[in-house]
């Protein structure tokens, strides 16, 4: 059997120059989470169906199991690390994003496990309509599954950082360069 591939893959992660040399077929999620240990965020199914796995790349939210690290070879990618000032993603001494603070204050997870996925989710949504009613969060979410909550408090929490979201830098909306990545790592609502 052949050897695999590698390639060589350089990117900025939350704001940090990124290089290393990956087999081929690497997704993003595993190069984010194994070469980088940024273990945010989270695989949970490999299918683009759970959302746990939500990053931005070039500032559009994609589902990074869905993606190929050198897919992203050359672009920025945000994880749910680097939402905070610190790049701690709130575990060190900064503060928290808007989402991040309206998801303590709404208490909404349990396990955790689905949060940054949704907070990546909702980050894109309050981007693409700062102002949005419980329908529109509802279908943002739809993409992105929680198996604890019922999505009563994210969605409060979602609605709660609308008022809050316009004093994060959030991400860009999709351009004709995320696009079609962003298409294709999303499942249609």
């Amino acid at each position: 059997m052949p050897a695999a591939r590698e390639v060589s893959v350089r990117l900025t992660v939350n704001g940090v120059p990124r290089a290393a040399t990956v087999p081929a077929r690497t997704l993003l999620v595993h190069f984010i989470r194994e070469h980088l240990r940024l273990t945010g965020t989270h695989v949970g199914c490999d299918t683009t169906q759970c959302g746990a796995c939500t990053v931005a790349l070039d500032g559009v939210a994609v589902k990074s199991c869905t993606v190929l690290a050198a897919q992203a070879n050359g672009h920025e990618v945000t994880t749910i690390e680097g939402l905070t000032p610190d790049g701690q993603g709130g575990q060190g001494e900064g503060t928290l994003s808007p989402v991040q603070q309206a998801f303590q204050d709404e208490h909404a997870l349990q396990c955790g496990y689905c949060t940054p996925g949704m907070v990546m989710a909702i980050r894109q949504l309050l981007a693409d309509n700062p102002d949005p009613g419980e329908a529109e969060v509802r279908h943002a979410l739809d993409g992105n599954i929680c198996r604890c909550t019922g999505y009563q408090n994210i969605v409060a929490a979602a609605l709660r950082a609308a008022g809050t979201a316009k004093r994060e830098p959030g991400p860009r909306r999709a351009g004709p360069d995320t696009a079609s990545m962003a298409a294709a790592s999303t499942r249609e609502g």
